[in-house]
């Protein structure tokens, strides 16, 4: 893991261990996969913006890219970068704890690198059932469900 904004660290002291745990979750329930090895940056918008620009041809920063590997001996199965500032605006827009939120986002980055997708409604709704599988397994709230409505 390389944390190239300081940010993460400031905003989420055990940032490295909720990034582990959410990735290591992913990879338990996938026994059947060979090699582990996943790279996680955390940086901030600027650099994913840059990844995105140069990989995706899209030039804006978006939450989490997931660059899978080719099949290769040392068992990299891939590397993921988060951008901190749409994190943490998504995570308040949404009402949610920036930690739930970077482990859902850490989670559905281990998913793309292990080759699920959401292009069309039956890929979305398999990776989101897996998503909220693995998330109830580690005690965060579905975050795909509709918030509680505050009128009476």
């Amino acid at each position: 893991m390389e944390i190239e904004d300081q940010a993460w660290t400031q905003a989420e002291p055990e940032v490295e261990a909720l990034v582990w745990r959410a990735a290591q979750a992913v990879l338990d329930a996938h026994e059947d996969i060979e090699g582990q090895g996943i790279v996680i940056l955390l940086a901030d918008d600027g650099s994913v913006q840059a990844l995105n620009r140069d990989f995706r041809q899209k030039d804006y920063a978006t939450n989490v890219l997931s660059f899978p590997s080719p099949p290769n001996p040392e068992g990299q199965i891939g590397d993921i970068a988060l951008a901190f500032g749409v994190c943490a605006r998504e995570a308040a827009e949404q009402g949610k704890p920036l930690a739930h939120h970077l482990q859902h986002l850490v989670a559905h980055g281990v998913l793309h690198l292990l080759g699920y997708d959401h292009q069309d409604d039956g890929e979305a709704e398999a990776m989101e059932a897996f998503e909220r599988e693995i998330l109830a397994g580690l005690d965060i709230p579905d975050p795909y469900a509709e918030p509680a409505s505050t009128e009476g």
